[in-house]
């Protein structure tokens, strides 16, 4: 990616997490004091057609690829019920087959200005060791992120059968920028880090905090076009959820860094 498309984030210390998460289950808190260095971030989500220049250079298969199949929300599809699965828990997604990153919905092609969806923890590493980039850590990102414009790309209207708008993310240079210059940090697509999730964090002062070194989850950040005030309201900058490595689904992309 080119170097304009980065903001520039100074070293410095700021206060990460909050303690009025909607989802006590998050573990946004306790509020905690975070010394960073210097780095910087990319401005927005890697693109289809990012991550295209990847699979072109490399060959690489995504694991939704390799699986055929992956899962994207209902409301997407014209025909939901056909030779789709529902998510016991949560009827709203599909298990669609052919649904990767090429053919968001199960048939393509995805738009190249669009955030890249339906990739694992895995594949957004295998992108970062091409593009010589990494994922940001959770830390990195919450301070990117904030502010988080007052108008994310969430679900409006009544959720999950009485959108406003067609649901689906949008391109991923678009909109409102924060005042760091980032799009879309909150909203759109969630975003994985490179930290594993923990519901336990140390009230005292960390450096460069980089997540516990075990676990079987890892840390998403931000929401999606998917969360609104009645449902997720996971769509700000402390917002996280934990997410299994390997899920891969129509509102999942990511974000890079690169170490000053």
């Amino acid at each position: 990616m080119k170097a304009e498309l980065f903001a520039a984030i100074p070293s410095g210390t700021f206060r990460m997490g909050a303690e009025d998460g909607p989802h006590p289950e998050d573990g946004e808190g306790p509020v905690r004091s975070v010394s960073l260095s210097a780095f910087s971030i990319a401005r927005a989500t890697v693109t289809n057609a990012d991550f295209r220049a990847f699979a072109d250079a490399t060959g690489y298969l995504t694991d939704a690829e390799r699986a055929g199949q992956s899962f994207a929300f209902a409301g997407q599809l014209s025909d939901p019920d056909r030779h789709n699965a529902a998510v016991a828990a949560t009827p709203w997604w599909r298990a669609v087959s052919g649904a990767n990153w090429r053919a968001p919905i199960g048939d393509g092609p995805s738009d190249p200005s669009f955030p890249v969806v339906h990739v694992s923890w895995a594949d957004a590493q295998a992108y970062c060791d091409w593009s010589a980039t990494r994922l940001p850590s959770e830390a990195e990102w919450e301070r990117a992120a904030a502010p988080a414009p007052d108008n994310p790309h969430i679900w409006r209207g009544q959720f999950p059968g009485g959108p406003d708008n067609v649901p689906g993310p949008v391109a991923a240079i678009s909109g409102q920028e924060n005042r760091h210059g980032l799009y879309h940090a909150c909203g759109n697509v969630w975003e994985w880090v490179a930290d594993r999730f923990t519901r336990l964090h140390g009230p005292r002062p960390a450096r460069d905090p980089t997540g516990p070194l075990n676990g079987t989850s890892r840390v998403v950040k931000g929401g999606s076009f998917l969360c609104c005030p009645s449902y997720c309201a996971r769509f700000r900058p402390s917002s996280r959820r934990a997410e299994h490595p390997g899920a891969t689904a129509s509102n999942l992309g990511f974000r890079v860094a690169i170490s000053n």
